[in-house]
């Protein structure tokens, strides 16, 4: 960045959220763009699962909920939040565009690994919408699943299902009007489920060709520097809320008052 060229760098941004704030300062100070490799923010099925969301087909959202485990590789230098959990925290705020107010972790390092090899993440908001994410590299089979349930419809995403990746439930409760015994009566409801036809092509092509609309017509993509420092800084509060036992961590959204050099 101070040669003047732009990057398009491997996630995280950085090991720490101050250090991934300080890239982004470097890179308005030399012109230049800065951009994080999140692919999965380029699928088909997460892209239509957030225009479901943004279209207000599922109605208020309620819960997000993933589910990202396998008998995984043990990494040497980082836990399984820094390796599996980024992914999901990525999709989480490109799909619904919340940040979370607080952070809740719990998780545990068994041998061979020297590391966190399973966690269990709760993220708190300033409303009653509340996201979990369970990561893990010691389950006996592989599972990469996302629910996310709206006031009026609900939608998982398999990415390992070979076609019908993202399912819509037209599921949920209605009211029907009160009764003397309760303020509010409810009915549950059963609709149909639908497949809607998503995206195929690659996406780290996708992802390449927006980096390179970044740099040519300053387009500014999802996964952009700023939005790549905030993302560290949720990792950063859940392993401080691991350390103390699911003690709920405060996530700071935005750079620390002196930056590192």
């Amino acid at each position: 960045m101070r040669a003047g060229k732009h990057v398009f760098v491997e996630k995280p941004i950085a090991s720490s959220s101050a250090a991934g704030w300080y890239l982004v300062a470097l890179a308005e100070e030399h012109g230049v763009r800065l951009m994080v490799d999140h692919t999965f923010l380029y699928t088909g099925a997460v892209r239509k699962l957030r225009d479901l969301v943004a279209s207000g087909e599922l109605g208020a959202l309620r819960y997000f909920d993933s589910c990202r485990v396998s008998l995984g590789v043990m990494q040497e230098d980082v836990s399984v939040l820094w390796d599996l959990a980024v992914h999901d925290l990525t999709i989480l705020e490109f799909v619904t565009g919340r940040f979370p107010r607080s952070v809740s972790a719990t998780g545990a390092c068994h041998p061979p690994s020297r590391q966190a090899n399973c966690a269990f993440m709760t993220l708190f908001y300033d409303d009653d919408f509340i996201a979990h994410v369970n990561v893990n590299w010691l389950s006996p089979v592989k599972i990469r699943r996302t629910l996310v349930c709206g006031a009026r419809k609900m939608v998982v995403v398999d990415d390992l299902e070979p076609s019908e990746k993202l399912k819509v439930f037209d599921c949920g409760y209605d009211e029907i009007g009160g009764e003397a015994r309760f303020s509010t009566a409810v009915r549950r409801r059963v609709g149909d489920v639908w497949s809607p036809l998503v995206d195929s092509e690659e996406a780290l092509a996708v992802e390449v060709e927006a980096f390179a609309d970044y740099v040519r017509r300053g387009v500014v993509p999802h996964n952009e520097g700023a939005s790549a420092a905030r993302l560290v800084a949720i990792i950063e509060a859940a392993e401080a809320s691991m350390t103390a036992s699911g003690q709920p961590v405060d996530v700071v959204p935005g750079p620390p008052a002196a930056l590192p050099r």
